[in-house]
């Protein structure tokens, strides 16, 4: 699957630390967009992720999809159906729990500045997003894979480390 064969509107969905970020910042470089990542709409900036108000986040959600064309990365399944419904692509990103693991520690503590990172924020581990990652992953990996299936769009999974690259390398993105 090509960025051209999924369209001017691409929602990438995936783990915590699956790359998620990092691919939309690809993509919208690549096809002069701003990318957008939905932690940053979905927590306040300057705080230690703390969340806005519910009907906030998803008026912020709301105006963001309205643009002719966007890639937007992240997963808030609850307002998905919106996100959905004005897509022209889907991607999958379904990296192992041991990749998202890594992913997080080492962002947290060795990068100072990453794709999609909450502004005036730092990360930093902590034992809620460690449980996350290791426990309820699995059970989202499965869910994503079942909501996957169902996506009428044109949509591509990237299942591994190695597929990720695999489509940057074909799709000509840079990191």
């Amino acid at each position: 699957m090509t960025l051209d064969q999924l369209g001017p509107r691409l929602c990438i969905l995936g783990p915590s630390n699956s790359g998620k970020s990092t691919l939309a910042v690809a993509i919208a470089s690549a096809r002069g967009l701003a990318p957008i990542h939905l932690d940053q709409l979905h927590h306040r900036p300057h705080t230690d992720w703390v969340p806005r108000p519910a009907d906030d986040f998803a008026a912020l959600h709301d105006a963001a999809i309205r643009g002719d064309s966007w890639v937007i990365e992240g997963n808030y399944t609850r307002l998905l159906p919106q996100r959905l419904a004005r897509a022209t692509g889907v991607l999958l990103l379904d990296v192992p729990t041991s990749v998202s693991l890594y992913r997080y520690v080492r962002r947290c503590w060795f990068e100072r500045e990453r794709h999609g990172a909450l502004a005036g924020g730092r990360d930093s581990v902590k034992w809620a997003m460690l449980h996350h990652i290791l426990v309820a992953t699995r059970a989202n990996r499965a869910r994503y894979r079942r909501m996957f299936e169902d996506i009428a769009l044109p949509k591509a999974m990237l299942a591994s480390p190695r597929a990720i690259t695999d489509f940057y390398r074909r799709n000509d993105l840079r990191r």
